[in-house]
């Protein structure tokens, strides 16, 4: 285990970390690279300075930049990393089927945090949850380095005369009674000090992966009363939430010009959106809404657009920009249009790939282009996410709850009380249900309840993927206390179906211990799952 550890160092708080100050710390502009000096109680280069000082059980990286537009700062640690080990990374926002315990590789960004196990110990090094830089880690075979990554959009951030939190870096090493996913489990608590959630378990039904947009208020009357027929409990109602295709205008859809309004006016299928709510209500279940917020309309002012950006894959689309607070101010609006119809949950979607222009798995380079940047150029792009998911808080209040999808996962945390962990699962391909979704349930569900509660996304029940194996798929969000979401298409539905799917909605409406995936470390689809303290065998091929 030697070959993992760095010095300890010790906090006020007692709890002990696994480095210390950096041997190296680097600077970037543009894309140049360049040294900070050892001055006093930092690091510097000219009016560059980086400070690395205690911050409660974490030690915080402050960042001085006052005439440099700043583009990045790495952290190095000598290191030498036992080639046997295995990695374990996180991702940018949701996972794409990707995730696995790999070989070290020093090509491979490791977002966040990352995880070194040598068959008898772990070792974990992150940022706390909420940074005000997108951070990575890099494993290489004689040092671990840490990159903050100061771009305000494609460009270096201009900070002026004020500091930079940009992170809190925290770390912890598995005890002697701990196998490595309860040490993930751990240190995920570890890195978010404060998680929002939901003050019961959260699940139900969603009309995507059956009408993929061609939906409608009768539809969803139809769907939510033969479902509610399988609820069993009445003390944690389950959610009916309604997917893109209510608006007057869905980026999802055809046609998708001529709009006046975006997300605070229903399309003529879904007329009366209060009485839906309503309607919903009535039928035993709690409405929810699927919003895309940085979507602006055909004919909005140029000067509240974000710029175009190289290779963004939407270009039909404008699309707001997030630092200029009249469009922060008609975010809010749309919730108070969705209080006023009382609605309870808020799904939003987008947001990542409508600042960056790329989705996660585009991101290996850089985060997104360079050359362009915000409204507000003194943000890093962080502090521009964090700003905008705050808001979204702010503005869904006490009562309305948040899921978060192609939301900044780390960035996310403490902020809603869900998010969508994973890339859609589908009603059509069996494949994609099971990349998308049983990946990325093995590796994220130790942030599950210590950042926020993991959506694995939905049950896609329809004629097109066989009964067995949405069975299994439904048992393990059933059993696993994540989230369950069902979307059922009616002519799937037979007695047999409707029988297991009233068992799981029963189990998933309960508080249950967090499943555990017994083969992670040699499986990217984990088959052997411990579930209610039991194991479970899957077959997912």
């Amino acid at each position: 285990m030697a070959a993992l550890l760095f010095s300890r160092i010790t906090y006020a708080s007692g709890d002990t970390a696994l480095m210390n100050n950096p041997d190296e710390v680097w600077g970037q502009a543009g894309a140049e690279w360049f040294q900070l000096k050892p001055s006093g109680s930092g690091f510097t280069y000219k009016d560059i300075e980086v400070n690395i000082k205690t911050n409660g059980n974490a030690s915080g990286v402050y960042i001085r930049s006052p005439s440099m537009a700043l583009t990045g700062v790495r952290l190095k640690w000598k290191h030498q990393t036992n080639a046997s080990s295995k990695v374990l990374g996180d991702h940018w926002e949701r996972t794409y089927g990707d995730m696995a315990w790999k070989s070290p590789d020093s090509n491979i960004k490791n977002p966040w945090y990352v995880l070194l196990n040598d068959d008898k110990h772990t070792a974990c090094f992150g940022v706390k949850t909420g940074a005000n830089t997108i951070c990575w880690w890099a494993v290489n075979p004689d040092s671990l380095e840490l990159i903050l990554d100061t771009h305000s959009g494609g460009s270096g951030v201009q900070l002026g005369a004020r500091k930079l939190h940009a992170a809190d870096i925290v770390t912890t090493e598995s005890t002697a009674t701990e196998n490595p996913f309860a040490t993930a489990r751990r240190f995920c608590k570890l890195m978010c000090d404060k998680p929002r959630l939901p003050k019961q378990p959260v699940y139900g039904i969603n009309d995507w992966y059956y009408a993929y947009g061609n939906n409608s208020a009768k539809l969803i009357r139809e769907t939510t009363a033969m479902m509610a027929e399988l609820v069993t409990d009445i003390n944690n109602r389950p959610f009916s939430v309604v997917d893109a295709g209510w608006a007057e205008y869905s980026p999802l859809l055809p046609g998708d010009g001529g709009w006046n309004e975006t997300y605070s006016k229903p399309n003529d299928k879904f007329k009366d959106m209060h009485a839906l709510g309503d309607e919903i209500k009535k039928l035993g279940m709690r409405p929810g809404l699927w919003i895309r917020p940085l979507c602006a309309r055909h004919d909005e002012k140029a000067s509240l657009l974000l710029p175009k950006i190289p290779g963004r894959n939407d270009p039909k689309s404008p699309l707001l920009d997030p630092t200029i607070p009249e469009n922060i101010e008609r975010i809010k609006y749309y919730f108070d249009v969705y209080k006023e119809w009382g609605f309870e949950m808020v799904k939003h979607d987008y947001t990542t790939n409508d600042i960056s222009g790329r989705w996660g798995f585009e991101m290996k380079d850089s985060f997104t282009a360079p050359g362009w940047s915000f409204y507000d150029k003194s943000k890093t792009t962080a502090e521009v996410i964090n700003h905008l998911y705050r808001s979204i808080r702010e503005a869904a209040g006490e009562n309305i709850y948040v899921i978060g999808c192609n939301t900044m996962s780390h960035l996310s945390a403490g902020q809603f009380e869900l998010n969508r962990i994973g890339d859609d699962t589908s009603g059509k391909e069996w494949a994609r249900t099971r990349k998308m979704g049983v990946n990325t349930m093995g590796f994220r569900l130790p942030q599950h309840n210590a950042f926020y509660a993991v959506d694995g996304d939905c049950v896609g029940l329809t004629t097109d993927i066989p009964w067995e194996k949405n069975k299994q798929w439904m048992q393990l969000l059933a059993e696993s206390s994540a989230p369950l979401f069902i979307s059922a298409q009616p002519e799937a539905l037979g007695a047999e179906q409707k029988s297991f799917i009233k068992e799981c909605l029963a189990k998933a409406a309960k508080t249950q211990p967090i499943g555990e995936p017994l083969d992670w470390l040699t499986n990217p689809f984990p088959a052997k799952w411990k579930l209610n303290d039991r194991e479970v065998d899957f077959n997912w091929s």
